[in-house]
């Protein structure tokens, strides 16, 4: 039996950004010296159609799963949680880029009172990590081993990794020599393998095959109580039932792109478009529809609440489709008015102190 070995998975960026790259690089070229890590390359996990050979592979690690993406924790969990890949959520103790360090204990699916949680999946745990946590490849290396320190890793033959039996021209495709750390140095020397016969490991990578940029929510049913402020609010027929009538992303293609609306009357902040500028919706910890939204209140023009934001934002989205813009008459949360209001916190005092300012 072969040894265990913990699959590690470096999900690129979406563009073609050199500093990201050679980061990727570096650190593809570490992980494939570990002898009891397995590492994978594809592409942006976002991007990814549910046949993509990518996603496939991932669908078939059996064992614990360590994710390197450019996504907020959270947004690569419950996307990946969306196409089929489940578990439970990892803790890890690299924060990503904007968030506050916590000491907590690891978060369990499902732990918030009155939501959905995890449906299936295997007991297993998958490890979600931001690239933009740090700067330099040691810092990820060092996280990794102590996951795998910790983890209780399955075996996985790599080339049972698709369902069926790969074919030859498939091998040949995607089994390709690891990345050196970066493009203009030499070559490291191929690493060998556990068995000592001298062949040079490989690393799976699956980026050759074309992905296009795509733009859905992503439900976090950690968090969403299927409350149904989403499927009333969205007009354009995204949001759907299962046969448990709990919501989900139906139509993902027939949501508009940079259109964040639905995110905005989710009372539990439970929906994540993970390409969205705003960390709180692309995935971050934090409140969405709680937070004053605009401060252009400072320059004369009136704030607008989340609501009237994302009614807004949807009535844009109406316009381009040639129908009528209806603003806050249709499919506005009764839910939010019901919600208890939250304490105060330092960020209203800050925005409350600039809200009094006359500049």
């Amino acid at each position: 039996m072969a040894a265990k070995k913990l699959t590690v998975v470096i999900a690129q960026s979406q563009g073609q950004n050199p500093a990201k790259r050679q980061l990727e690089e570096e650190l593809a070229a570490l992980l494939i010296m570990q002898p009891d890590v397995d590492c994978s390359i594809v592409p942006h996990l976002y991007d990814m159609a549910a046949e993509h050979t990518g996603m496939l592979f991932l669908k078939s690690v059996p064992g614990d799963l360590v994710v390197l993406a450019w996504l907020y924790p959270r947004a690569a969990f419950w996307t990946l949680a969306r196409q089929g890949v489940k578990g439970r959520f990892g803790q890890t103790l690299l924060n990503s880029e904007g968030e506050e360090d916590e000491d907590e204990e690891e978060p369990e699916a499902g732990s918030k009172e009155g939501s959905v949680g995890m449906r299936g999946g295997p007991d297993r745990r998958i490890t979600c990590i931001d690239l933009r946590a740090a700067a330099k490849p040691q810092a990820f290396l060092d996280e990794i081993r102590r996951i795998a320190n910790e983890s209780s890793v399955q075996t996985v033959d790599l080339l049972d990794w698709i369902q069926g039996s790969p074919k030859q021209e498939q091998l040949a495709r995607y089994l390709k020599p690891a990345p050196h750390a970066g493009r203009d140095s030499p070559p490291n020397p191929a690493p060998h393998d556990s068995t000592g016969n001298g062949q040079p490991r490989s690393v799976l990578d699956v980026t050759s095959e074309n992905t296009a940029r795509r733009w859905y929510p992503v439900i976090d049913y950690d968090r969403c109580t299927n409350c149904m402020e989403c499927i009333d609010f969205c007009l354009f027929g995204v949001y759907g039932l299962d046969h448990q009538d709990t919501i989900l992303v139906e139509q993902q293609d027939n949501c508009k792109k940079g259109c964040p609306a639905c995110s905005r009357v989710c009372p539990e902040n439970a929906i994540i478009f993970p390409g969205h500028k705003t960390p709180a919706i692309a995935g971050a910890d934090g409140e969405v529809a709680g937070l004053k939204i605009d401060l252009s209140k400072l320059f004369g023009a009136p704030e607008k609440s989340a609501l009237e934001l994302a009614a807004a934002e949807r009535d844009v989205e109406l316009v381009r489709d040639g129908r009528e813009a209806v603003g806050m008459t249709v499919g506005i949360p009764k839910r939010q008015h019901e919600k208890p209001a939250r304490e105060r916190d330092e960020l209203d005092d800050l925005l409350d102190g600039l809200d009094e300012l006359r500049l």
